[in-house]
């Protein structure tokens, strides 16, 4: 594995946690196992060590719950011990946390770690990649990609200075220092092209055409659409194809793209059955066309095929354009994507 060593704690810098107790260690060890009896990283199984190693507490130093009339505010200052600790033994349960709300709109949000090992593994990095990560949240992931590849092999881009700056702070925090540009993630960062690996942990509408540009040829990008991951591979700087995985992944959109498709229902759904309107994978296949399919000629669809699954679908982008498919890039169902 690329990257640092562990310190003796852990750390790559030889910090340690302000967890004199071991609660957090102990509490990272839980959700480590948790998340290997996921089968997450089952295809890249280093990726275990890594989260062994990055402590997850110091990327969401507050982090808000659900409750009752709105959002219920945790932090580790809090003054209350019992109130740290829910909010320490929080940090590490396997769910998305909201690190930011504003009038009860998620702005940003640390992904479900089962989830961003299951991301982290089908990226395939290789030691010496270099790794563009779209939307850098709690730079919690970025860490995890600086552990395994060195810090000058990451970057990280979001559009927010507020939430770039939060970032850095908690990678120093924890002895990490990947590039954090603060820009239009849908521009990506060509400054620091070409990279080997992009990852999205925001959803992008399409797949923007600077990603293509700033990828390798055989580079590989991995990317929320609709409400799945879809894994491209690159062809040349204007043309990539892949499939999607076969797991349902709801991310915040990317900002300063084109806008995300809103992935509820349509009004007209007359003479759809309840069971298809109320099932996930239908639902799918309506965000994913994004109107350009009438509700009714996707039913027919969804029936005659089976109730197909995310990973019978996939995506081609060719320039300016891209467009979703099912089974076969060329054969009779594709639709245009924004």
């Amino acid at each position: 594995m690329g990257g640092r060593a562990p310190g003796e704690d852990g750390h790559g810098d030889g910090r340690r946690d302000p967890d004199p107790g071991g609660l957090a260690a102990s509490a990272r060890a839980a959700l480590v196992r948790e998340i290997e009896r996921s089968g997450a990283w089952a295809g890249d199984p280093v990726w275990r060590e890594v989260f062994a190693a990055v402590p997850r507490h110091l990327f969401v130093p507050y982090y808000y719950v659900v409750a009752a009339g709105g959002h219920e505010r945790r932090w580790g200052e809090h003054p209350d011990p019992a109130a740290r600790e829910r909010w320490l033994r929080g940090a590490y349960e396997d769910t998305p946390l909201a690190t930011r709300v504003r009038d009860g709109e998620l702005l940003s949000s640390s992904s479900q770690p089962s989830l961003m090992a299951l991301m982290l593994a089908e990226l395939k990095v290789r030691d010496g990649d270099r790794v563009l990560e779209i939307g850098a949240g709690t730079g919690y992931n970025a860490a995890l990609l600086a552990h395994r590849l060195d810090d000058d092999l990451v970057t990280t881009v979001d559009l927010d200075p507020e939430i770039t700056e939060s970032a850095r702070r908690h990678l120093d925090a924890a002895g990490y220092h990947p590039a954090v540009v603060t820009g239009d993630g849908a521009r990506g960062v060509p400054g620091r092209a070409p990279f080997d690996r992009i990852i999205a942990t925001c959803a992008p509408a399409a797949v923007p055409p600077a990603w293509l540009a700033q990828c390798r040829p055989g580079g590989r990008i991995l990317t929320p659409l609709a409400t799945g991951l879809v894994a491209l591979t690159v062809r040349d700087p204007a043309h990539a194809e892949g499939r999607f995985l076969d797991t349902p992944a709801y991310f915040v959109p990317l900002r300063g793209g084109a806008p995300v498709p809103d992935p509820q229902m349509p009004g007209d759904l007359g003479g759809i059955p309840r069971r298809a309107r109320q099932d996930d994978l239908f639902r799918f296949l309506l965000t994913l066309t994004g109107g350009r399919l009438d509700p009714r000629a996707a039913y027919a669809l969804w029936e005659r095929e089976g109730a197909p699954r995310r990973d019978r679908y996939g995506v081609t982008v060719r320039g300016e354009g891209s467009r979703a498919w099912l089974d076969d890039p060329r054969g009779p169902y594709a639709w245009p994507l924004p």
